[in-house]
């Protein structure tokens, strides 16, 4: 995850947060207390926001709403404890395969994903919404898709830097 913050002489102060899924959040707080929030598409550089997929706009109210439930102050999700201890440590995660990725065009044999990282795919679920369980090692990665993980917390770690960078 990469955070950065830019005052906005005159406007406000600007957040740009990378997340470790890719994406790209820009919340800009102008200084009569209106949130925008933009959700952008990665861009051609790793590091680059795109396109803008969506803006949202907020007031005070609803933006300290909405942080107060995204925080977890109303409601503490349970599921990823409860995972952790009816798979003994193993977690399933949810990974989206970013047109920068490395991975894109590649097949699961080409990266060696089980061997090189321990992690294994599940499922994958295509942009398309085409979905294929336990997909084999012929199977190539393309851009948009979102692939189903299982395996140790370090074990994901490892296969997010090989999906992403195409090397560990």
């Amino acid at each position: 995850m990469h955070f950065k913050e830019t005052d906005l002489p005159g406007i406000g102060r600007k957040y740009w947060l990378h997340t470790r899924s890719g994406e790209h959040l820009v919340i800009v707080i102008h200084n009569d207390e209106r949130r925008d929030l933009f959700h952008m598409e990665s861009g051609e550089v790793p590091d680059e926001p795109g396109d803008m997929r969506s803006l949202v706009t907020l007031d005070d109210d609803e933006a300290r709403a909405v942080a107060a439930i995204v925080g977890g102050m109303t409601y503490k999700p349970q599921f990823q404890e409860q995972r952790e201890v009816m798979l003994d440590g193993l977690l399933i995660e949810w990974l989206r395969i970013e047109p920068h990725a490395a991975s894109v065009g590649q097949t699961i044999g080409d990266l060696n994903i089980r061997q090189a990282t321990g992690a294994v795919i599940l499922a994958v679920v295509e942009k398309d919404r085409a979905k294929q369980l336990n997909p084999g090692p012929e199977y190539t990665f393309t851009a948009g898709a979102t692939l189903v993980v299982a395996g140790e917390r370090e074990q994901l770690r490892e296969l997010k830097r090989l999906l992403v960078d195409g090397r560990l």
